[in-house]
């Protein structure tokens, strides 16, 4: 990759986003997204404005998913009243090869460092979902800078 940058997840907007693929590795998570936008701030974008890249490479160093969670929703009737509640699932590990091929090409609405770790929102047709990640570091890498 031409480009890489070092714990500077701040300076990337990763809002409306497309996850391609969740990769797993040894000591590693690594997601690969579309249409990250890439903000001036960062220490490898030379311009004055907001740019993009496609298939930016995000590895969370020391990497480990800790939860893998289906969020849950409220179904309200004609009186906005709710009628049915479906909590918050926690997806089992033997279940993240097949919820990963699930959320390919699925909309990114977060991805936010936390005291100790990551996370990543990710919403497909009708459900949101919540990656929570444990790491020491994350590395960006991407190929080249798009226009917006």
């Amino acid at each position: 990759m031409a480009f890489k940058t070092e714990n500077e997840l701040n300076n990337f907007d990763f809002n409306d986003s497309t996850l391609i693929e969740v990769q797993k590795g040894l000591s590693t998570y690594k997601l690969i997204i579309s249409d990250v936008h890439i903000l001036p701030e960062n220490s490898a974008n030379r311009d004055i404005r907001t740019m993009r890249t496609n298939d930016l490479e995000l590895s969370f160093i020391d990497g480990k998913l800790e939860k893998l969670i289906e969020e849950g929703y409220s179904l309200l009737d004609v009186n906005e009243k709710p009628y049915k509640e479906v909590p918050d699932k926690i997806v089992d590990e033997s279940e993240y090869e097949e919820v990963f091929k699930k959320l390919q090409e699925t909309r990114v609405d977060a991805v936010e460092a936390r005291e100790g770790g990551y996370d990543v929102v990710i919403r497909d047709e009708d459900h949101t979902w919540r990656m929570q990640f444990s790491g020491s570091g994350d590395v960006e890498k991407w190929e080249r800078f798009l226009n917006l």
